[in-house]
């Protein structure tokens, strides 16, 4: 081929392309999630530079700090009108800023200063060697009971890593219910989901027990998000875009233009129910529903306790935002395909957990199972499909949250010789020896039953009003009978505790530093005051309902 052939390929190929437009990124709306994932950022470089001794003061500062500012900022923009008014989609469409979204980021912001409280708390454990020492390894990656862990323990070495570890969890979670793409979506799900298996796995006392626990739920959570990616896969052929706008007027039939390389599979039912199916899996494997809830009870039990607790409230939270926005933003017009299946999961769910919760006799695997049947209980409030189920969804997550993060707190002050003392017998007598602990962890188990005067109680009638109205009457009767269920496990810890002789070689509570203390008054408080007088935040999270299309 001649030079000239070749030049007139080169300049006709050249001529065509347009200028690329710069993206448009709204700073200020998606400044909490810059925050955290900034001071994460920090955190990694604290690692590196920052000497051994001062690492872990300086991590719980960066920690605390980021997660206020970034707390602030949501504060800030529900004041200036991004939850109701001026709502809108921003990142270029990846990301939607409304009610629901600043609500649930606010909820996981909480949580997260609560959860790096408890993962600061240095005063549970007897010293080591003059050191003082947290719940989690001296040396992440050295063997189980070898000579590099011993020497580690020795020189007091302290893996501050799970600092940074926890603030890029929670930026992930923070843009998981807001996303507004599936692909944003799936990011999410992946930068929230790593952080969490690693930090399963660095458990300092039972270490072989929280690796496994890490293992089984990377293998599963791997299984989950490739489930959620196939079925992103499938609804992109479906509609020909990822965006959530686009692929609900699909559905709608409302579309215009229509790509004619994907004029073949568009509005294909088959891709839509199947990919729609595999991408809501995906999400009820995070929320814990059965039956994908194998790995539930495993990891509360293996992973640090701080970890379970912070674990338990956020993940629930993050993924119950992403799932109200798939079912009311993207497939509305669906909604005579996924309620029923929905109603099925919620029914199994609810009674599941509350059954086998019965038989449990681990404190951590108790919770878990309890976990499992409070996902059923928010599935009812899903299933209205209404503005009121959103926002008694919303209510109910803020409530459960903090009374989960206190419930674990708590855990992890009852110790014997092996650390925390999980067995419930351990627990028998504990009124008597500490008759404050045990009645804050009473107070929680009241909030999980939804005994009147607690926030569970608030949670429960609004979700279940919701259902009602909803026309998903039934569901609230099971509902009503799950929770009676549930309620003779929660009643049967507290007459443990409090009308049975203590042991004489019982465990002791452990006295925490004020970091868990906070942790466990704001649990507290929140129970009450949503229990008492919810009227304030059901009508913030009323305002909150409405997501943004």
């Amino acid at each position: 081929m001649s030079a000239a052939a070749v030049h007139s390929l080169w300049t006709t190929a050249a001529e065509p392309i347009a200028k690329i437009d710069a993206p448009k990124i709204e700073y200020a709306q998606l400044s909490p999630t810059l925050i955290v994932i900034g001071a994460a950022l920090v955190g990694v470089l604290i690692e590196a530079f920052v000497p051994r001794k001062s690492r872990y003061y300086a991590q719980v500062f960066v920690s605390v700090v980021a997660l206020a500012a970034a707390f602030a900022a949501v504060v800030a923009m529900a004041a200036g009108g991004y939850g109701t008014t001026k709502a809108h989609i921003a990142a270029m469409g990846a990301i939607a800023v409304d009610g629901p979204s600043l609500f649930l980021q606010g909820t996981i912001l909480l949580a997260g200063i609560l959860g790096v409280f408890t993962f600061a708390e240095r005063r549970l454990d007897p010293e080591a060697h003059g050191n003082r020492v947290d719940s989690f390894a001296a040396q992440a990656a050295s063997v189980p009971g070898s000579d590099s862990e011993k020497a580690a323990v020795k020189a007091g070495f302290t893996t501050t890593e799970v600092f940074p570890l926890l603030l890029f969890a929670i930026g992930g979670m923070l843009v998981f219910p807001s996303a507004n793409d599936l692909l944003t979506l799936f990011i999410a799900l992946e930068v929230f989901s790593l952080p969490l298996y690693l930090l399963c796995a660095v458990a300092r006392r039972k270490r072989l027990m929280s690796q496994e626990a890490a293992v089984k739920y990377f293998l599963l959570g791997a299984f989950a998000s490739a489930f959620t990616l196939f079925g992103i896969a499938l609804l992109y052929g479906y509609a020909g875009s990822v965006s959530y706008a686009r692929i609900a007027q699909v559905v709608d039939g409302t579309v215009t233009t229509v790509d004619p390389a994907l004029a073949g599979t568009m509005g294909n039912d088959v891709l839509l129910l199947i990919g729609a199916a595999m991408v809501v899996m995906g999400l009820l494997f995070k929320v814990g529903a059965v039956p994908f809830h194998m790995w539930t009870p495993d990891v509360y039990q293996g992973a640090p306790t701080p970890v379970t607790g912070f674990m338990a409230a956020a993940t629930k939270v993050a993924a119950f935002g992403a799932l109200l926005r798939l079912l009311y933003v993207v497939l509305p017009g669906l909604r005579w395909d996924w309620r029923p299946v929905m109603w099925a999961v919620a029914i199994v769910t609810m009674l599941g957990g509350a059954i086998v919760a019965i038989t449990q006799t681990d404190i951590k695997r108790l919770l878990a199972y309890s976990s499992i049947a409070h996902a059923g209980f928010i599935l009812a409030g899903v299933i209205a499909a209404s503005p009121d189920g959103v926002s008694s969804v919303l209510f109910y997550l803020a409530a459960y949250s903090f009374v989960t993060i206190g419930a674990f707190a708590v855990v992890t002050l009852v110790r014997d010789a092996g650390g925390e003392a999980t067995h419930l017998s351990k627990w028998a007598g504990l009124g008597r020896r500490s008759p404050l602990v045990a009645a804050v962890f009473a107070v929680f188990l009241l909030a999980f039953a939804g005994i009147p005067l607690t926030s569970g109680f608030a949670g429960k009638f609004a979700v279940f009003k919701a259902a009602a109205e909803g026309g998903a009457g039934a569901l609230v009767v099971v509902g009503v009978i799950s929770s009676a269920i549930a309620a003779f496990f929660y009643i049967r810890v507290i007459v443990l505790m409090f009308f049975s002789e203590p042991k004489p070689e019982g465990p002791t509570v452990a006295v925490p530093s004020p970091l868990t203390m906070t942790a466990i008054a704001f649990g507290v408080a929140v129970t009450l005051v949503l229990g008492v007088a919810p009227q304030y935040f059901l009508d913030l999270a009323n305002q909150a309902g409405v997501f943004v299309r």
